[in-house]
């Protein structure tokens, strides 16, 4: 009875993964978080990117940073002086930039390397209503930290054939996080990106995710949409940059989701 009373105080950490690249991952993490932050939610949104593109297309210049999460990894800073607020996305950010490459040579010396992240995130849980963490999409020591900190994993993918064999590999590495480092982390569910119902093949392996997974896959179905794709180079959010568009609307639907599916999960 308590401890349900203190789940609901603290946040809920997702992975946003998927080990195949181009897969609309980061267009989903920002989207998700700005979508959540119209909901009314508080969200940080972790860059675990060396590239930076979740942190530029929040609006962030991750050039100037004062502190970046590559210095909450280290032990240099916590999240409360590195996070940056997203004045368009109304939700907060740990940025990364090319730093964060580095983190996988000196994680490697240090006690409970896997950790680092959980531990950063623990001192600022209760601030938030969840935590989306943006993961590269290599089996890296930064993927896992991402993992060891989360209570769930979404994983955003492409309706295609070569997309089902990358899934079965994300699962199985899922499986294994959760046996062998974080009993809580599983899967929380599958959502369908840059879906064009046009297409027979797309159609065709939606219904296998639907028979396969059943109620992991998310109702919501994001489509193929140019306002989407061009959001990131003007630093917004697509859900900011163009709110009446299909896209904007499919994400603002997912937070809405997204929130009812942790509620009922939580009861």
């Amino acid at each position: 009875m308590n401890t349900a009373n203190t789940a609901k105080l603290t946040a809920r950490v997702f992975c946003i993964a998927n080990q195949k690249g181009g897969v609309g991952k980061t267009t989903t993490a920002i989207n998700l978080s700005a979508g959540l932050a119209k909901h009314g939610q508080r969200v940080l949104l972790i860059d675990l990117d060396p590239q930076g593109n979740a942190t530029m297309g929040s609006g962030i210049d991750k050039s100037t940073l004062e502190h970046n999460l590559y210095d909450v990894l280290i032990g240099q800073a916590n999240i409360e002086q590195a996070r940056v607020h997203s004045e368009n996305g109304g939700y907060d950010v740990l940025p990364a930039n090319r730093e964060l490459s580095g983190a996988e040579i000196d994680l490697v010396g240090m006690e409970e390397r896997e950790s680092q992240l959980k531990q950063a995130i623990k001192l600022v849980e209760d601030k938030y209503d969840f935590v989306l963490i943006d993961c590269p999409p290599t089996l890296s020591l930064l993927t896992l930290n991402g993992l060891a900190a989360a209570h769930g994993v979404i994983i955003p993918m492409q309706c295609e054939y070569f997309a089902l064999e990358g899934l079965s590999d994300l699962v199985n590495t899922i499986k294994r996080v959760h046996r062998n480092i974080n009993p809580e982390l599983s899967l929380i569910g599958l959502l369908r990106v840059m879906f064009d119902p046009r297409v027979t093949l797309q159609q065709q392996v939606s219904a296998q995710l639907e028979a396969h997974f059943g109620d992991k896959v998310f109702k919501t179905v994001v489509p193929r949409n140019v306002r989407l794709a061009e959001a990131p180079s003007h630093g917004l959010p697509g859900v900011t940059y163009d709110p009446s568009s299909r896209g904007a609307q499919a994400y603002i639907a997912f937070g809405k989701e997204v929130i009812e599916r942790v509620r009922s999960t939580s009861m």
